[in-house]
């Protein structure tokens, strides 16, 4: 594979408005050319209405005064230029208009002073280049999405190679840029000259946060496309080395053939998860700690105080198993989406408004785009690729709840671990003292240890798979109860935890880790056990509203 992209001539000092003095001293203006790379009005005024200076012709090298200031984006000397006779679709040698030369910084005022003023948004240079592709090419992405959204721009549009800006920002691995355009449903089963789909590409260069989006935003069909030179993606990947790459498309592929193969335990257990086998097993534990503990006819005969506990033990298992029900039937938090039928505007979630400008929810931060469900989510949301819906505070997925856990079930899954905990513990304890309570008063002299064991094990096998089964419960639903209980005591779920180096709104000012939703444990704690959940829009500061990969 070979790749190829615009060049535009920037080499030249590109200055800001806070470029300070000393600097702006030693900057030699000598024509109109200068003027507008710099922003100076003032002396392009000078040389255009006193010097008689063209602003229509084009320096040495074939540039024009408007693509320079297009360029460093000096919206009101583009405004100068186009009133003094600049050319908005003038082209230099490679016929690259200024439209070009502002996608390459994502200048979008010029932009729209170019578009308002007879520019064309579809111009192609000697490449078939769009400002689309180059907007795509250098990660401009609100520069994309405004003229797309506002001029609308051909964000399909292949180039002389036949390759669409998704192409392009898949090569280049700008993760944003890929939400964006596939948001808008670009086509991502596009091949270009050389049998190329843009996942080739990001397989090429070994972006797995691209591939990622790609392969959840796809069929899965463009995992199977050879290109001309007879390679998969997957192949492609373990023939350049990009070893994360191909562990993940090998997993996602192989997921899909067992789907597709409709085994039991890809087409029953993938399809439905461990919760019927969860809920059998808490069951059948509660049945054999009644028959094997509290009603065995070959252990000591059960005080009140052991049966109180006992059957304390019972009913907290009945509760268990109420809100395990709960946590997994009930709705997670699913953010809707639009289902194409009816007007857009009169859909009744607001987050089927794809008009960013509009959108309550948008940020300004372009994760919040799910590619998958086509809405804008709030910030902590993220799409499930299991459960196939966007979750409104998505903490994870939990195969054995075959649910996810996130903003309206949180609370339910939280009960659940806990008295899950809670019954274990106080089972496991009864069970112990009942069996060295037995074995003392039926065989008070047993010589060694070994004897103990033999003695528990063959007139007691019931408590001891008990014991077992319950040892297993207990310490994963104590971890996850101590690790729920510390997210909620600080307002985190976990998968902001696992992605804090992703989510530019949890980090301050300078840098370091900072949750702008933890209140403290008083109020984090009192909103969770009261609401069931902690209100997104009451912010301890302002988030970043910066973009995250």
């Amino acid at each position: 594979m070979s790749s190829s992209e615009i060049e535009i001539v920037s080499d030249s000092i590109s200055p800001n408005n806070n470029t300070n003095q000393q600097q702006q001293q030693k900057i030699v203006i000598t024509d109109v050319f200068t003027a507008s790379v710099y922003g100076d009005l003032q002396k392009l005024r000078k040389f255009v209405e006193e010097d008689g200076a063209s602003l229509s012709s084009p320096d040495t090298n074939g540039y024009y005064a408007l693509q320079w200031s297009s360029l460093n984006n000096f919206p009101h000397i583009v405004q100068y230029i186009i009133e003094h006779g600049g050319d908005v679709n003038a082209t230099d040698l490679s016929q690259q208009t200024a439209l070009h030369w502002a996608a390459v910084r994502g200048s979008i005022g010029v932009a729209d002073l170019l578009l308002q003023n007879g520019g064309r948004v579809e111009a192609a240079d000697a490449n078939g280049y769009r400002a689309v592709h180059v907007a795509a090419q250098y990660g401009q992405t609100a520069f994309l999405n405004h003229i797309i959204a506002k001029y609308n721009a051909d964000f399909d549009a292949p180039d002389n190679d036949g390759r669409s800006p998704l192409h392009w920002a898949a090569y280049k691995g700008f993760a944003d840029t890929i939400r964006l355009l596939l948001f808008r449903d670009a086509d991502q089963s596009r091949q270009d000259k050389e049998g190329c789909t843009p996942l080739h590409w990001a397989v090429l260069r070994g972006y797995v946060e691209a591939c990622s989006i790609l392969v959840h935003a796809g069929t899965k069909q463009e995992l199977t496309v050879k290109d001309k030179a007879g390679f998969t993606p997957v192949q492609l990947a373990y023939d350049k080395g990009h070893r994360h790459v191909a562990l993940l498309l090998s997993n996602i592929q192989r997921a899909h053939t067992k789907r597709l193969k409709g085994t039991f335990w890809a087409g029953k257990v993938i399809g439905v998860g461990y919760a019927p086998f969860l809920f059998c097993t808490i069951f059948c534990l509660m049945v054999l700690f009644v028959i094997s503990v509290l009603l065995a006819p070959s252990l000591a005969k059960v005080t009140a105080a052991v049966a109180l506990w006992g059957w304390t033990a019972v009913s907290l298992c009945a509760g268990a198993l109420i809100m395990f029900y709960r946590c997994s039937s009930k709705d997670p938090g699913y953010i809707k989406r639009y289902d194409g039928s009816g007007d857009l505007r009169e859909a009744q979630d607001p987050l089927l408004n794809l008009d960013m400008n509009s959108s309550s929810v948008w940020t300004g931060n372009w994760s919040q785009l799910c590619p998958t469900c086509k809405i804008i989510r709030p910030l902590r949301s993220k799409h499930c690729p299991t459960c196939k819906h966007c979750i409104e505070q998505f903490d994870h997925h939990c195969p054995w709840i075959s649910n996810c856990v996130g903003k309206r079930n949180k609370w339910d899954f939280f009960v659940f671990v806990c008295l899950g905990m809670a019954t274990s513990s106080i089972s496991g304890v009864i069970s112990v003292l009942s069996i060295i309570t037995g074995i003392w008063t039926a065989v008070p002299a047993i010589p060694t240890s070994e004897a103990w064991m033999h003695h528990v094990i063959a007139h007691h096998p019931g408590v001891i798979v008990f014991l077992v089964m319950d040892f297993l419960i207990f310490v994963s639903a104590t971890t996850l109860a101590v690790s729920q209980a510390s997210q909620i005591a600080r307002n985190i779920t976990t998968n902001e935890l696992a992605n804090t180096s992703r989510y530019t709104y949890l980090r301050g000012p300078d840098g370091q880790f900072r949750n702008p939703y933890n209140h403290g444990c008083r109020k984090n704690c009192g909103d969770f056990l009261i609401q069931g959940y902690t209100n997104d829009d009451e912010i301890a500061w302002p988030p970043l509203q910066a973009v995250t990969r």
